[in-house]
């Protein structure tokens, strides 16, 4: 079978990116039974980023589509790099370094010009200087904080987070979507009341 080099690129691109489904994160689902993994993350983040749209500060002038881009591609580097807790430190500094180098590698597998977009797609993301990154960066933190609150706090108390990081570790939250904030901060407040913390 002959095909063009174009959608050759595009396919194995697509084979590659299969494997995201395999990429385990410390999260559980809401029923507590398992740990999701990054492709059913990302179905939920452009679920969440249709449904709380109107939550965006630049809501009017949001571009969507741009946002469901975003994350739908923002973990893919995962494949590569790993998944790295949030509460982790230690290994988020170092994870940035690999991160960056795995985007260079599976955007590199598309045609330059998608390549280049998607490429493009995933450092504004991580920058969260537009509307669209900050509102994508927003949902992409507040829902493993639902999850925890959901699933009382098993992961928090597992890994010894206090409620001082999970409000400092995504306050910018905020800056995308200002009223998903207030609900982070009334579930802090609450999981503190009901025990989903650890006590140090």
């Amino acid at each position: 079978m002959k095909l063009s080099k174009r959608l050759k690129r595009q396919l194995d691109f697509l084979c590659e990116i299969d494997k995201v489904k395999s990429v385990r994160r410390r999260t559980l689902l809401m029923d507590g039974s398992r740990r999701e993994n990054d492709a059913e993350h990302a179905w939920h983040l452009g679920v969440m980023a249709l449904i709380f749209s109107e939550q965006s500060p630049a809501s009017r002038r949001l571009n969507l589509l741009k946002v469901i881009k975003m994350l739908l591609i923002h973990d893919l580097v995962e494949i590569d790099s790993g998944d790295t807790f949030l509460y982790d430190d230690k290994k988020r500094a170092a994870g940035a370094l690999k991160e960056a180098k795995a985007a260079r590698l599976i955007f590199g597998l598309l045609p330059k010009d998608q390549a280049k977009e998607y490429l493009r797609l995933w450092q504004e993301f991580e920058s969260r200087k537009t509307p669209e990154a900050a509102f994508a960066a927003a949902i992409d933190r507040f829902q493993p904080v639902l999850h925890n609150y959901k699933t009382r706090g098993r992961v928090w108390r597992r890994a010894v987070v206090s409620p001082g990081q999970v409000l400092t570790k995504n306050k910018h939250i905020a800056d995308g979507a200002p009223a998903l904030w207030g609900c982070v901060q009334k579930f802090v407040k609450d999981g503190i009341k009901r025990g989903y913390f650890a006590k140090r």
